[in-house]
C-alpha cells in the first residue's frame, strides 16, 4: 500500500456539471492508506482507443472489466466509476456501486443486467446506466474502487452524494484509461 490522499476527481466533475461552482465544503477526504488494485479488460488496452463497439456508435454497452488486488478484510462492496475528460469538458458516463464485495469482473454490457444488491447512479446526462460516450477525442477512465461500506443512498439521490460515499469509503483503487475512440 501507499500513502495518498484520497480525492474522487470525478466528484469535482460531478459538483461542476451540477452547476454547485463552490467545492471549497469538499475539500480532500482524511489522508489514508489506499490499496492498489489492478484494472483490466479483454476488450480494452491501457492507452489505447476505446473500441467503438462501447462507445455511442456502438451497441455492446459497457465493456467487460477485471479487477484483482490483495485481500482487504475490510472490503464491503466494489464501486466503478467511468468518466472522460477533454481539454474543455469533463463528464460521468456510469456509476455502479453496492457489487458485492467477492466480484472480481463484469462482463460486457453489465450495466444492463448489474450483479443483485448493485444500484446505478444517473450520470452526467440524467440518464441511470452506462452511458456511452460519444468524444472521439477523449481520455476515458474506468476506476475501481474497493469501499470498506455500502453506498446508501436514497431514491433519486445526487450524483456527487455518491462520488463523495464512494470517495469516502475507499480502501483500494486502481483505474484503467482508454484514449479516444477507435
Amino acid at each position: 500500500m501507499r500513502r495518498v490522499t484520497a480525492t474522487v476527481t470525478a466528484v469535482g466533475v460531478a459538483f461542476a456539471l451540477s452547476g454547485c461552482g463552490s467545492l471549497g465544503f469538499i475539500g480532500r477526504s482524511q489522508a489514508k492508506d489506499i490499496a492498489e488494485i489492478n484494472v483490466t479488460s479483454p476488450e480494452l488496452r491501457e492507452g489505447k482507443p476505446l473500441p467503438r463497439e462501447y462507445s455511442c456508435h456502438g451497441d455492446q454497452g459497457s465493456p467487460p472489466l477485471r479487477w484483482s488486488s490483495q485481500p482487504l478484510s475490510e472490503a464491503k462492496s466494489i464501486a466503478i466509476v467511468a468518466d472522460s475528460h477533454t481539454g474543455s469538458d469533463s463528464a460521468v458516463h456510469w456509476v455502479i456501486y453496492n457489487i458485492p464485495a467477492t466480484t472480481t469482473e463484469l462482463g460486457p454490457n453489465a450495466a444492463a443486467d448489474p450483479p443483485e444488491g448493485s444500484g446505478q447512479a444517473a450520470v452526467t446526462s440524467g440518464r441511470a446506466g452506462y452511458e456511452p460516450p460519444c468524444e472521439d477525442k477523449a481520455s476515458y477512465r474506468f476506476t475501481v474502487y474497493t469501499l470498506d461500506d455500502k453506498v446508501e443512498s436514497a431514491e433519486g439521490a445526487e450524483l456527487p452524494q455518491i462520488l463523495k460515499q464512494i470517495a469516502n469509503q475507499t480502501i483500494a483503487r486502481g483505474r484503467l484509461t482508454a484514449v479516444n475512440i477507435e
